[in-house]
């Protein structure tokens, strides 16, 4: 047998082991994420089925004013986009629980286009799908240019890359922000929405985010996704809220992060929304209505502690979860951290991330 007869079969042989590798550790990973199977239908949930909504409710304290975009495509791309169900959903909700009336806008009024991650969908965005009452508002959504700003004690922008399009310039919106702003009413924007903010000049001649502490999409949370983002949007959100002297807040790549400066309220990304909303009830001056945390947001509190304190510390917070509520930690949102980190090329973590998912597994069984 010739060497070069010998070095081919051992490659051959080593190529194979590796594909047989990689192909049981696919199938291993692949058992982690939880079978349709496995899951509670919650696509028919409702209002009813909510205790946070149809139980102890609250007084009426006012109106909100939620805003959506009316962008149906990404520039001059083929690519749809909208408004993100998820951020509007619970917002939307956080508020009607707390006792405001939420009334729904977007730039040119009527039905809105939208966005919905069937992934990232809980029993409040499955719910807000089956409200007659916020489908009615999101369907025939009130131009902005008809808005009284004065109506309202709060204005909520949801994000959605297409705000990005028609937030920034519209003179409506910034009506509505400089009116609510100086006039102490509190300002909230989530994920794109804080786009709505950048050309906002107060009556003193001043941005309004000039030294500002602000928080909304990262660059690298935009390019990682869309690798050529600069060329779709206008502008990267973060440097444009940076040019104009915003104090940018960046936390981990798409994990709760919310700025609270006075009455100005920020979010980076969609699962912020969940903090934003109940932190601009507070600035309201009320106290939130209790809301039993989701699963999804055990699993961002999990993330964060590894990022900030590593493994060993995420396990001992996962053992605390289920001594406390078994099998309420969204184990798929852990899995999809270690794939981001793999497409960072940080293999470590996605070894660590996969593991953490592991052992959530094995606590449920």
């Amino acid at each position: 047998m010739s060497k070069k007869f010998k070095i081919l079969k051992w490659s051959l042989g080593v190529l194979g082991s590796l594909f047989i590798a990689l192909f049981l550790f696919g199938w291993w990973f692949m058992s982690l994420i939880p079978s349709s199977e496995d899951k509670i239908d919650i696509t028919s949930s409702t209002i009813s089925d909510l205790p946070y909504l149809s139980k102890n409710i609250v007084p009426n304290r006012g109106k909100i004013l939620a805003i959506v975009t009316s962008t149906d495509v990404m520039g001059s791309t083929d690519k749809n986009t909208g408004y993100e169900l998820t951020e509007l959903a619970r917002a939307y909700y956080v508020f009607l629980a707390n006792g405001f009336e939420v009334d729904i806008a977007s730039p040119l009024g009527g039905e809105s286009p939208v966005v919905i991650d069937d992934e990232d969908m809980g029993v409040y965005d499955y719910a807000f799908l089956n409200d007659a009452n916020a489908q009615n508002k999101v369907k025939n959504s009130i131009p902005v240019g008809k808005i009284d700003p004065t109506m309202y004690e709060a204005v909520f922008f949801a994000g959605g890359k297409g705000a990005m399009y028609d937030f920034p310039d519209n003179k409506s919106i910034q009506n509505i922000i400089k009116t609510l702003y100086q006039s102490d009413k509190v300002i909230g924007a989530v994920c794109h929405g804080p786009a709505a903010l950048v050309n906002v000049t107060l009556d003193s001649g001043k941005s309004l985010i000039n030294n500002k502490k602000v928080s909304g999409f990262t660059n690298d949370e935009e390019l990682l996704l869309i690798s050529d983002a600069k060329e779709i949007f206008p502008f990267l959100l973060q440097d444009k809220l940076q040019e104009q002297g915003a104090t940018f807040s960046e936390g981990e790549m798409y994990l709760e992060n919310v700025s609270h400066h006075e009455n100005l309220i920020t979010g980076q990304n969609p699962w912020s929304t969940w903090k934003l909303a109940e932190t601009m009830i507070v600035q309201m001056g009320y106290v939130p209505k209790y809301r039993e945390i989701t699963a999804e947001e055990n699993a961002v509190k999990i993330l964060k502690t590894y990022h900030t304190q590593g493994s060993e510390e995420a396990k001992e917070l996962i053992d605390q979860l289920y001594d406390n509520d078994k099998k309420n930690i969204e184990r798929v949102l852990i899995a999809k951290h270690g794939v981001i980190a793999a497409m960072q090329g940080k293999l470590g973590g996605f070894f660590s991330l996969t593991g953490l998912t592991s052992y959530i597994k094995s606590k449920e069984n």
